[in-house]
């Protein structure tokens, strides 16, 4: 059975940020890297069926001869299959395995790296909360609080991609432009990390416990509160981060 689309599926938030025009910049090396970084971060599961050549040019704002340039690195890479026929088109290889690439780029990382990585993060992250508390609408957050409600913690794999969606629209209402686009970037670089935090069941508990807190301080328009509780929520998921690279095998 021909796998879905990507694009047919449901899209979440940062799966959609993988295909936002790329504009004057748009040589090869970073379609290849944008597709690159949705397969390894899991954003694209294997097995999914990429756009076709045209529409990802369209979206990209690219060349079609560029895609197809893109693509051929993917293959190489052992990232991309292509088939022909009826039923054809660019898949995700079924050897991609994002948790496999996620371990290799946390060995590949300094702990002062990640950390930086952390302090950006949480900078941004307490910006758009803030104004979150100070913009957002009560009905807005009820229907983050629902999507929240609904996360399963028994599947690590769609507990990223909803944790991420989640923490995204919380941001959105900070009704910043500016703050999402960036939010949306710095979560795509720092979400398959946390696909190795996301299999200890007990972090995903502790994830969404101190995300609540979060939406808390958000819906009683507590600003202050808000910022403290996600400096305490991205400073438990960095250090977890700083654990698991100690912690690393010797290679």
């Amino acid at each position: 059975m021909t796998s879905q689309s990507a694009i047919e599926r449901a899209p979440h938030r940062l799966q959609g940020a993988m295909f936002t025009p790329i504009g004057d910049a748009g040589r090869a090396e970073l379609v290849e890297k944008r597709l690159t970084d949705a397969i390894t971060g899991g954003h694209l599961r294997a097995g999914d069926r990429l756009p076709s050549e045209a529409d990802l040019a369209r979206t990209m704002g690219v060349s079609p001869v560029t895609v197809r340039e893109a693509l051929l690195g993917l293959r190489g890479r052992g990232l991309v299959v292509t088939r022909r026929g009826r039923h054809g088109g660019s898949f995700v290889s079924e050897t991609a395995d994002p948790i496999a690439f996620a371990r290799e780029a946390l060995r590949a990382s300094s702990r002062l790296a990640l950390r930086d990585l952390g302090v950006h993060y949480g900078a941004l992250t307490m910006a758009g909360v803030r104004l979150a508390a100070r913009r957002a609408a009560p009905p807005e957050l009820v229907a983050v609080r629902s999507r929240l409600a609904r996360l399963d913690t028994d599947d690590p794999a769609g507990w990223r991609q909803s944790m991420d969606d989640v923490q995204l629209e919380l941001v959105a209402l900070s009704q910043s432009a500016r703050i999402t686009r960036d939010q949306m970037r710095l979560q795509a670089e720092l979400s398959p990390f946390l696909r190795l935090i996301d299999i200890d069941a007990a972090q995903r508990a502790r994830q969404r416990t101190s995300f609540e807190r979060v939406l808390d301080a958000v819906e009683t328009g507590d600003e202050a509160a808000a910022s403290e509780a996600t400096e305490r929520m991205v400073d438990e998921t960095i250090r977890a981060l700083d654990a698991l690279h100690m912690n690393q095998p010797e290679t």
